[in-house]
C-alpha cells in the first residue's frame, strides 16, 4: 500500500546522481511507497543515444536537450494524472495516475540539465542528489550486468557534475546509506519541503 502522500500542488521529484549511485533504486522505492507514477530516464534516450554510450563514448548536450524534453514533459504529464504521455518514449507512467506527483530517475547532472527538465514539465520539480566518493560507484559498476552504460564513463559524469545550488528545491543524501532508510529520508523530506519553496537540504 503507499504512502498517503498527496501533494498541494502537482509535482515531479527527480532522483539525480550519475551512474551507480542507486537513483533507479531509491526512485522505484519512493513511487511504491507514494503509488504514483515512475519513470526511468534511460528509457527515454534516443537509440542512438544508448549506441553511443554502450561504445563508451559520452554524451554531448546537444544529445541530451531532445532527451531531457522528453523525460520533462512525461514528468509533467504524468504529475498531473493525464493518460499516457504525448513525449513518447517508455517508462510506466499509468501506474498511480492522478497522485499529484511523478517520481523519476535521471541523472540530471548539469543545472542547465535540470532547468531543462523543469522547463519541459511545467509543474515544479524536486530533486534529490545521490552521491558517495568515485571508489565506491566504480564498484558498483564493474559489479553491475546487463546496463549499457560502461564503467569507463564515470569519470565524464563526474567531471561535470553540479550539485544542486542553495536556491535549488534539493536534498541530498549518502548513497551507500540502505535504500529502505534513504527512502525514508526522502519521504520525511518530502512532506515537509513545499515545491514552491528553493533551499537545499543536506
Amino acid at each position: 500500500m503507499g504512502t498517503r502522500y498527496r501533494p498541494a500542488v502537482p509535482h515531479g521529484v527527480v532522483v539525480m546522481g550519475v551512474s551507480g549511485s542507486g537513483k533507479s533504486t531509491l526512485a522505484a522505492l519512493l513511487a511504491q511507497r507514494i503509488g504514483c507514477p515512475l519513470l526511468e530516464g534511460d528509457d527515454y534516450h534516443a537509440a542512438a543515444s544508448i549506441a553511443k554510450m554502450r561504445a563508451g563514448q559520452p554524451l554531448h548536450d546537444a544529445d541530451r536537450w531532445p532527451w531531457l524534453d522528453r523525460l520533462g514533459e512525461a514528468i509533467g504529464v504524468a504529475a498531473a494524472g493525464e493518460a499516457g504521455s504525448r513525449a513518447g518514449g517508455g517508462g510506466t507512467a499509468g501506474t498511480g495516475a492522478g497522485a499529484g506527483i511523478a517520481v523519476s530517475a535521471c541523472s540530471a547532472l548539469k543545472r542547465s540539465y535540470r532547468d531543462r527538465l523543469s522547463a519541459a514539465s511545467h509543474v515544479p520539480l524536486r530533486f534529490i542528489l545521490l552521491q558517495t566518493r568515485q571508489e565506491e560507484l566504480t564498484r558498483r559498476l564493474v559489479a553491475r550486468a546487463g546496463h549499457y552504460m560502461p564503467a569507463s564513463l564515470l569519470e565524464s559524469q563526474l567531471a561535470i557534475l553540479e550539485p544542486p545550488g542553495a536556491d535549488e528545491c534539493a536534498l541530498t543524501l549518502e548513497a551507500t546509506t540502505a535504500p529502505d532508510a534513504l527512502c525514508n529520508l526522502a519521504l520525511a523530506w518530502l512532506r515537509t519541503k513545499s515545491p514552491a519553496e528553493g533551499g537545499h537540504a543536506r
